[in-house]
């Protein structure tokens, strides 16, 4: 059977024969429900669709207030089953204690496999797990001077607490010429200075000798577009005497 022939009920075969194999009375199209799977007690509620879209998904969360065991189905899809793109849906499916089964065709069989049961989302967990990029988001934050980005707006240049730590050394060597790691780090540049300057991502940088360091061609150029920052980090600047 070509992928490109499917209908919705060429879905209806594969799915039935794998829940009657496993003990179940299935029925199709019960007040509304593309599936019904009945065993004992257990009511299962499967809807189906072509592709995964967000129809599919508020079908099946209206389903939800039926029964908890509440499974979307697909065909198997082009894209592959390892990319983040497919582990992010798989994501949101879970997150809304759905379980996902996919029906794979080809000339001369199918093959249904459940991907994960319907199963309660457990967010202290998922956040627990997370914890690490949560620090990381709000260290990014707490280096942000103030916000310079626009939201969505990611085909832009982006101000980041790096980029922002940059500025500020290069507003000092601007400034006060050159100047050493040490001393930048006493004027507020943080621990990273000595990391930033050897680095030099942006080519802002000259050593002009062991431990010395002044502001390049290329970054006398570039901190122009910050003037904002620029003015900001030389009024929180105390040189010593």
């Amino acid at each position: 059977m070509g992928e490109g022939k499917l209908k919705e009920i060429d879905l209806y075969k594969p799915i039935q024969t794998y829940f009657l194999k496993e003990g179940y009375e299935v029925y199709g199209e019960v007040n509304d429900c593309d599936i019904v799977a009945i065993k004992g007690d257990e009511l299962v509620v499967i809807e189906l669709k072509l592709s995964l879209n967000a129809d599919l998904l508020i079908q099946a969360t209206k389903r939800q207030k039926l029964t908890k065991l509440v499974y979307i189905a697909i065909p198997k899809p082009k894209i592959s089953l390892r990319s983040k793109r497919w582990n992010d849906i798989c994501h949101l499916i879970r997150r809304l204690e759905l379980g996902l089964i996919i029906v794979s065709f080809s000339v001369n069989r199918t093959k249904t496999d459940i991907l994960f049961e319907p199963t309660p989302f457990d967010r202290n967990k998922s956040m627990q797990l997370n914890k690490r990029k949560r620090a990381m988001l709000i260290k990014e934050v707490n280096g942000r001077s103030s916000d310079y980005n626009v939201g969505g707006s990611s085909r832009t240049k982006i101000m980041t607490a790096y980029k922002e730590n940059c500025i500020q050394i290069a507003s000092y060597l601007k400034n006060f010429g050159p100047l050493s790691p040490k001393t930048l780090k006493e004027m507020g540049t943080g621990d990273k200075t000595p990391s930033i300057l050897t680095k030099n991502y942006y080519g802002w940088f000259d050593r002009i000798k062991r431990g010395v360091y002044v502001l390049s061609d290329k970054g006398i150029q570039e901190i122009k577009e910050f003037p904002e920052l620029m003015n900001y980090y030389l009024g929180r600047v105390e040189m010593n005497d």
